[in-house]
C-alpha cells in the first residue's frame, strides 16, 4: 500500500467532525484567505445589509428573480 492510501485510509477512519476540520484545513492551503479581501468583503455586507434595513435598497424575492431569469433565456 501506498503512503498515500496509507494516509487516505487513517482519514477515512476519522470521526466526522476531525474530517471536516481537515477538510477545511487542505482546502484553506490550497487557497489561503488573503486577510485583506476578507476585510473588504467584510465592509461590503456590513454596507449592503445597513442599505437594506434602511431601506435604500429594495429586495426582490428570490422566485420573482428566478422567474424572470428563466422567461429571459427561454425566448
Amino acid at each position: 500500500m501506498t503512503k498515500a492510501n496509507e494516509l487516505i485510509s487513517m482519514v477515512e477512519s476519522l470521526p466526522v467532525d476531525i474530517k471536516t476540520k481537515l477538510i477545511d484545513k487542505l482546502l484553506n492551503s490550497l487557497h489561503p484567505s488573503q486577510k485583506e479581501i476578507d476585510e473588504l468583503w467584510a465592509k461590503e455586507v456590513e454596507r449592503r445589509v445597513e442599505e437594506i434595513k434602511t431601506g435604500k435598497v429594495k429586495t426582490i424575492p428570490g422566485e420573482e428573480v428566478f422567474k424572470e431569469i428563466q422567461e429571459r433565456f427561454s425566448k
